[in-house]
């Protein structure tokens, strides 16, 4: 009896010590990435990249994009000229849900020909992590693109000045998120250059007498960058989840680059989030 116990207790360590082993990552599993000083080397995400490690002061790096990393090795003017190689270290990468890491090594001197300029995160090299992200990137470019392929309702709520209208098309929302679809059409000859666009709680009534409070909300995301249009420009826009009374309204505010600065304004009520479709 004394012996199975013995037994059953090392069987156990064993296990457990197998566990932490397991838990671990280690340098000979990674991915390689091979650097030249003839060229920079681009690792492309499929998300935002919120941190980046190089564990080397011979590799810099910066961010050319949200999603784009650019490497480059910085070669020591003391090194010896002609074919060498070496180990770099690891370059780790942290996506809105991901960890990615890779070994770098150093190959100069040698052909161009079987050299990467670019190198793509797979998912195959990535590891979960959790973040505090309601939504990742390509989430939420997939729930706005799903709002695009759908046939254009009538328009919830609409206004019009200096022969610009604007159209709130629907209202999703997706966990805390707030999506909204709103075009906007121009009937003048005259292109319409975006300067800004502004999300507003204010007071639906303002009287001379009423201090006005305005409080702006910022959009976390929104599927296309801002430019001008000729004639229509629809874009789906994402706002945290927010309250407000019945007194109060949300103002869309679109203005226009100086010199015109055509600004038109578009009310939508604290109802129409309420009766939001979701996902």
């Amino acid at each position: 009896m004394k012996n199975l116990l013995i037994i059953l207790t090392l069987l156990l360590a064993g296990i457990q010590l197998n566990a932490q082993e397991n838990a671990g990552t280690y340098r000979e599993e990674l991915p390689d990435i091979m650097l030249d000083s003839r060229s920079s080397l681009h690792l492309i995400s499929p998300q935002p990249i919120r941190y980046v490690d190089i564990s080397t002061h011979e590799v810099v790096g910066d961010l050319a994009e949200p999603n784009v990393l650019r490497l480059k090795w910085v070669p020591d003017t003391a090194q010896a000229t002609g074919l060498h190689s070496h180990n770099l270290g690891v370059v780790t990468v942290i996506g809105e849900d991901f960890i990615a890491q890779y070994n770098l090594h150093l190959i100069d001197g040698a052909p161009e020909a079987g050299l990467a300029t670019g190198f793509d995160i797979l998912p195959h090299h990535t590891r979960p992590i959790h973040t505090p992200v309601e939504l990742t990137t390509p989430e939420l470019r997939s729930h706005a693109l799903s709002l695009l392929s759908r046939r254009r309702p009538v328009p919830i709520r609409k206004a019009s000045t200096y022969g610009i209208r604007a159209e709130l098309n629907s209202v999703y929302t997706v966990g805390n998120l707030v999506l909204l679809d709103i075009t906007y059409r121009n009937s003048t000859n005259l292109s319409y250059d975006i300067d800004e666009l502004r999300f507003k709680i204010e007071d639906k009534k303002i009287t001379k007498a009423t201090n006005v409070q305005s409080i702006e909300i910022k959009p976390i995301w929104q599927l296309y960058p801002h430019g001008s249009f000729r004639k229509s420009y629809r874009n789906i826009y994402v706002l945290k989840k927010a309250t407000f009374p019945s007194s109060k309204v949300l103002n869309v505010e679109l203005s226009e680059k100086q010199i015109s600065g055509r600004t038109i304004t578009l009310k939508i009520r604290y109802g129409d989030i309420l009766n939001a479709d979701s996902f």
